[in-house]
């Protein structure tokens, strides 16, 4: 399974370890992904992402689960949150 946040995108990143000496060793930048349940206002239900701790503050931030993936780029959710963001939206529609 891919280490990629499923809502912002975000992914491994490379680097160098740098000694006392200043020699230099190639490492990886893991990202903090947690499974987790994100509550969807429009859908009334837990929906299961992959996501970044910094991920979960920002859907806070802006509001919920509905409120970030309406307000997201496509480019940069994954498959299954672009199928939610549908989903909210039809929901949403609806409701209105």
């Amino acid at each position: 399974m891919s280490r990629v946040c499923e809502l912002t995108g975000k992914r491994v990143m490379t680097g160098n370890n740098v000694s006392h000496a200043h020699n230099k060793t190639r490492r990886r930048f893991l990202p903090n992904l947690q499974e987790t349940g994100l509550w969807s206002d429009s859908l009334e239900r837990m929906v299961r992402f992959k996501v970044s701790a910094s991920a979960v503050r920002t859907v806070e931030h802006k509001g919920g689960l509905d409120a970030f993936l309406l307000g997201a780029r496509d480019v940069d959710l994954a498959p299954a949150a672009i199928k939610i963001k549908k989903l909210v939206k039809k929901a949403q529609e609806k409701a209105a």
